[in-house]
C-alpha cells in the first residue's frame, strides 16, 4: 500500500493517491487530471474509485474529467445529489481497493453531504482518515458555506459538525493519521496549522474545536470571527455539482496567441478584463492600460476568485512567454474558463509595438519615511485585519484587499493617499484595480510594511503595536 499526498500550495489543497495491489483511488483530485493518469500509468495501476469528500467551494475538482478518462466511478457520501452519474454511498459502507478497504463516514456540518474516508490496511487496522473539510489540522471546516443549500443556519450546521466530530471521529484510535483536504491559507477554515499531516492524537490535544466543553461552546467557537466567503465559492460548488467543460477543451480554446493589434482589438470589442500575471516589481514599471495585476508568484488562483466576482468574466492574459499555460491551468482550478487568449510576446511585444503603456507611482520605504515625518498624510493598509491588529503604522486606515470592491467607492479621488501591504504583492493588486477604475491620486510603497517596519525598528519608531489606533 502507498499513500501519496499531492499538495498544491497556492490553493492550500491536498489531493490523495492511494494504491494497493494494482488498484488505486484518488480523493479530491484537482481540475487537471493528466498528472494522475501519469501516476497510474507509471504504477501500471487501475483506478477503481474517485472519492469526493463533498461539493468543494474553493476549487473545481477533476472528478468528472477523471471519471470520463478512466471509467472509474465517482463516490460521494450520503445525501449528495450530483447531476451526473455517481455512487452515493451509505454511512459506514466499505469499498475494497486491492488489499485495503475504505470506509465511508458521513460527517455533515461543513456541508450536508460532507464525508470522511477511513482507510483500513491489509491487516484490518484502521490506519488513516481522509477528513476532507470536516477536520483540518488546528481547525474544522467552516459551517457557514452551505446555509442556503441546506436551508439551515450556520449555528445549526455547526451543531451537526459537533456531532460528526465528537461521535464519529473523536472515538477513533489516537494513532490514526489525519490527511485533511486543506492547510494554512485556505479560506475554508480560520485557524489551520501549517503542517499538512498529523496524528489524530495530537489533534485531540491541540485542536481548539476538539477541546470544547459542550456543543454550545463548540458552536460559539467555530462560528466566531468567520469572514465572508469569496464570491466565487458558490459558482465553484455549482460546477462541482453539475459538471463542467473538459479541461482539455478549456486549455485548447484559451491558448490563443494574439498580436498586440489583435489583443488591443479584442479587449475593445469583448469587454474582457486584462489580467497581467507578472510580478508586482515588473508590473509597476509598465503595463497595458486598464490591466489588473495578480501575480503568478503568489496565491494567484484564490486572489483571482476573491477579486473577480464572476467566473464567466472574459479574460485576456499578459504573461511571460511560456507561462500562459500555467496561468490558464491555475485559472481553471477556480472555474475561470473564459480566457480569450494571451498577448504573444508578452508586455515586451506590446511596448515594442509602440502601444500606450501605464505605470504605478511607487516610492521606496525611505522616501515614505520622509513624507511621514514632514507632511500630514493618509495611509491605507490593505493587509488582513489580523495583520493590521498585530502591528501597523500609526494612524493608518485598514482596508483589506479582499473587500476592495466594497470600499473603493469610499475613496475620495481628490485626496492623495499612500498604499501598502506586507511586501508589495497585494498593494500592487489594489493599485492596479484603483487605476483601472479611474483612481490615480495615490502612491504605492515598495516593500510594504515589512520594509517600513525595519526602518521603524532602527530609528523612526512610527510603527504602532497597539490596537488603540485602529481606524
Amino acid at each position: 500500500m502507498k499513500i501519496e499526498q499531492i499538495y498544491t500550495g497556492c490553493l492550500a489543497q491536498g489531493a490523495y493517491y492511494i494504491i494497493s495491489d494494482g488498484e488505486a483511488v484518488i480523493i479530491d483530485p484537482l481540475r487537471e487530471v493528466q498528472p494522475y493518469l501519469d501516476r497510474l500509468n507509471k504504477d501500471q495501476a487501475t483506478l477503481k474509485y474517485i472519492f469526493e469528500t463533498h461539493f468543494h467551494a474553493d476549487f473545481v475538482s477533476g472528478h468528472v474529467d477523471l471519471s470520463k478518462k478512466t471509467g472509474a466511478p465517482i463516490v460521494y457520501g450520503p445525501t449528495a445529489a450530483p447531476e451526473f452519474e455517481a455512487i452515493i454511498a451509505e454511512d459506514n459502507q466499505v469499498f475494497e481497493i486491492g488489499k485495503i478497504k475504505i470506509k465511508v463516514l458521513h460527517t455533515p456540518g461543513h456541508t450536508l453531504e460532507s464525508s470522511s474516508f477511513l482507510l483500513i490496511d491489509e491487516n484490518g487496522k484502521e490506519k488513516a482518515l481522509f477528513s476532507g473539510d470536516t477536520l483540518f489540522l488546528g481547525d474544522v471546516g467552516r459551517p457557514d458555506l452551505a446555509q442556503k443549500a441546506a436551508h439551515m443556519t450556520q449555528e445549526e450546521l455547526a451543531g451537526l459538525l459537533y456531532d460528526s466530530l465528537y461521535q464519529k471521529i473523536m472515538p477513533l484510535d489516537d494513532d490514526i493519521v489525519v490527511y485533511p483536504a486543506h492547510g494554512a491559507g485556505s479560506a475554508c477554515g480560520k485557524n489551520m496549522q501549517k503542517e499538512t499531516v498529523d496524528s489524530l492524537e495530537n489533534q485531540k490535544k491541540t485542536n481548539y474545536a476538539l477541546n470544547q466543553e459542550n456543543k454550545e461552546n463548540f458552536i460559539k467557537a467555530v462560528t466566531d470571527g468567520l469572514l465572508p466567503p469569496p464570491a466565487y465559492f458558490g459558482m465553484n460548488v455549482a460546477m462541482n455539482k453539475k459538471g463542467y467543460e473538459s479541461f482539455d477543451e478549456v486549455l485548447s480554446k484559451s491558448l490563443q496567441a494574439l498580436s498586440p493589434e489583435e489583443f488591443e482589438r479584442n479587449a475593445e470589442l469583448s469587454g474582457a478584463l486584462i489580467l497581467d500575471v507578472r510580478s508586482n516589481n515588473e508590473f509597476v514599471k509598465g503595463f497595458v492600460p486598464q490591466s489588473v495585476n495578480i501575480g503568478l508568484d503568489g496565491d494567484f488562483a484564490p486572489w483571482v476568485g476573491a477579486l473577480i466576482t464572476d467566473v464567466k468574466q472574459p479574460l485576456l492574459l499578459v504573461t511571460h512567454e511560456n507561462e500562459e499555460e500555467e496561468a490558464i491551468t491555475r485559472l481553471s482550478r477556480v472555474g475561470f474558463d473564459n480566457v480569450l487568449g494571451f498577448l504573444k510576446g508578452g508586455f515586451e511585444a506590446w511596448k515594442a509595438g509602440g502601444k500606450e503603456i501605464d505605470t504605478v507611482h511607487r516610492i521606496s520605504e525611505k522616501q515614505f519615511e520622509d513624507h511621514y515625518h514632514n507632511e500630514t498624510i493618509k495611509i491605507i493598509d490593505v493587509r488582513k485585519e489580523s495583520e493590521y491588529n498585530a502591528e501597523h503604522i500609526a494612524e493608518a486606515y485598514n482596508k483589506p484587499l479582499s473587500y476592495i470592491n466594497e470600499w473603493i467607492a469610499q475613496i475620495d479621488p481628490k485626496e492623495h493617499f499612500y498604499l501598502h501591504c506586507a511586501g508589495g504583492y497585494r498593494s500592487m493588486m489594489a493599485a492596479s484595480i484603483l487605476q483601472a477604475r479611474g483612481y490615480r491620486n495615490f502612491t504605492e510603497i515598495e516593500g510594504g510594511f515589512n520594509a517600513i517596519a525595519k526602518i521603524s525598528v532602527s530609528k523612526s519608531n512610527f510603527v504602532c503595536q497597539s490596537k488603540i489606533l485602529n481606524k
